[in-house]
């Protein structure tokens, strides 16, 4: 398990999808849940940097938990996820103060991620208010985002949902240049 955030951890932050002590991951274990530390890196995350709490109540560990943990645990107790990666993804933060949603252009953004939602558009809110909200469009999407905040991607396995922040990611970095050449993605070319 340790391996798993180890590697996932270290490729969001090589990619530039997380700061220095940006983003947390998790995996649900039966009622339990483990999540990064409160402040870690997770570009060099260590076995103390990972903490195991209850999904439906708090034990001495839970303090330590990363201050996103009450989002992660009404995703685990509204879908059937079993690992959330949530990062800070720079291009996708961007236009999450344009768009209302992403919608890739790009053959494996379609193919992956047709749609992304963007939550709390009006404002830029704490992601804890939107916790409900986040976990209902979970269970329907892959990725949702928090306008001027980050991504937060579900799957069964660690490395899918980092894949999927990977894709929104590319995605939106393509949408980005197409917005700056001033080309609309959805008109082709005469």
């Amino acid at each position: 398990m340790l391996s798993q955030f180890q590697a996932v951890g270290q490729a969001l932050f090589t990619q530039g999808l997380v700061s220095s002590q940006g983003g947390n991951l998790s995996i649900k274990l039966g009622e339990h849940l483990v999540i990064t530390h409160r402040g870690s890196t997770l570009g060099s995350i260590q076995e103390g940097d990972l903490v195991e709490t209850g999904i439906n109540k708090n034990n001495r560990a839970t303090p330590l938990a990363s201050i996103e943990l009450e989002v992660h645990r009404c995703i685990y107790q509204s879908t059937s996820a079993l690992a959330v990666v949530h990062a800070h993804p720079p291009y996708s933060v961007a236009l999450s103060f344009t768009e209302k949603e992403i919608v890739p252009c790009d053959v494996e953004g379609q193919a992956l991620l047709p749609r992304v939602p963007i939550l709390g558009t009006e404002v830029v809110v704490k992601t804890g208010e939107l916790a409900g909200e986040i976990a209902r469009l979970l269970s329907e999407y892959k990725v949702v985002l928090v306008r001027g905040h980050g991504s937060f991607a579900v799957s069964q396995l660690l490395e899918e949902a980092y894949s999927y922040t990977v894709v929104l990611e590319q995605s939106s970095r393509l949408l980005y240049l197409l917005k700056a050449l001033r080309v609309d993605p959805g008109v082709t070319p005469v």
